[in-house]
């Protein structure tokens, strides 16, 4: 009985000295770990407060360079695109605000804007391409051919470019003689709107890209097609500039400038601006339709595929050299 209670005893001590030393231990531990806690979300705060102050400090230096560009625009592009008529298209998801300032700094550059086409999401759904395609094989002239590889939004672009564009500056604010009949198919299919005269053909075009790039499983076929636009408007006149932005960083199917910089034989013809959305994107804008008119094109911007944020600067005076004067 001794024997028993004895036991008893000894494993009541031992879980009794282990209840407290797990209570003194975790008292004893508790405040250099409170205090540690303490001292790193001090040090997380002070960080947080430090980036938000840099983040503010980058955002005022933003603002004021884009303020600057502003101010300066008119100046800057001043009778770089005199003479010369811009076609303006909008298509699905493109910014109406990015249009506007695009269209201001065309104005103060001198050339006038022919009209406005906006694409509707009807034009590029995937599920329509037949019903786009019969509408073109009905409207094209005998004479227009189309490559075996060409979509349908490759042969819509070919026969509304045809329309809406051209070559010959003679040619300039006077409709072709399908140019009517083209432009109502297409606006009474519900396949584009108009705004202004754009069938005054114009000699050049500006094609606004979605502000984001399109999602689900037609944005890559849908990139495709407006890419196919620029390229078909590039081709039937005399320079095209596919602008948008916010610029993406990073690879996406949906994304239209990507689709054009990634296709090899397109991007050698249509230059595409990524820093629309910016007041110096819009100078690009016009320096690459300059660009565009002196048979060049480029990629520029500040997203993935640009390779520079804007054109050289052509230079109207030589550069002396070693043996100029000699």
């Amino acid at each position: 009985m001794i024997d028993f209670r004895y036991h008893l005893v000894s494993i009541v001590a031992v879980f009794l000295a282990l209840a407290v030393g797990i209570v003194l231990g975790t008292t004893l531990l508790q405040e250099p770990a409170v205090k540690s806690a303490q001292e790193m979300t001090a040090a997380l705060t002070k960080t947080k407060e430090e980036l938000r102050g840099q983040i503010d400090t980058l955002q005022g230096r933003e603002a004021a360079n884009d303020a600057l560009v502003t101010s300066m625009t008119p100046d800057i592009v001043a009778g770089d695109l005199a003479g010369q008529s811009v076609l303006l298209i909008e298509t699905p998801g493109s910014s109406t605000t990015i249009r506007e300032a695009a269209q201001q700094v065309l104005g103060e550059a001198g050339a006038e804007i022919s009209g406005r086409v906006t694409l509707t999401e009807k034009f590029l759904d995937p599920k329509g391409a037949g019903v786009l395609d019969g509408l073109v094989n009905q409207l094209k002239p005998a004479n227009m051919v189309f490559a075996e590889t060409a979509t349908a939004w490759d042969r819509a672009a070919t026969l509304l470019s045809a329309a809406l564009v051209t070559t010959d500056s003679s040619q300039v604010g006077t409709p072709n003689a399908a140019t009517t009949e083209v432009l109502s198919a297409f606006e009474t299919g519900g396949l584009l709107t108009l705004d202004g005269d754009p069938g005054k053909r114009a000699t050049l075009a500006v094609v606004l890209a979605p502000e984001k790039p399109y999602e689900g499983e037609n944005a890559e076929t849908q990139a495709g097609a407006i890419a196919s636009m620029a390229d078909g408007f590039d081709v039937g006149g005399n320079g095209t500039v596919l602008a948008g932005g916010p610029a993406a960083l990073t690879a996406v199917p949906g994304d239209a400038i990507g689709h054009t910089r990634d296709d090899s034989d397109i991007a050698k013809r249509v230059t595409t601006v990524d820093s629309a959305d910016m007041p110096m994107g819009r100078v690009v804008i016009v320096q690459s339709l300059q660009e565009q008119l002196a048979g060049r094109s480029g990629h520029y911007g500040v997203g993935i595929g640009a390779s520079s944020p804007m054109p050289a600067v052509t230079s109207a005076t030589p550069t002396p050299t070693s043996e100029s004067g000699s």
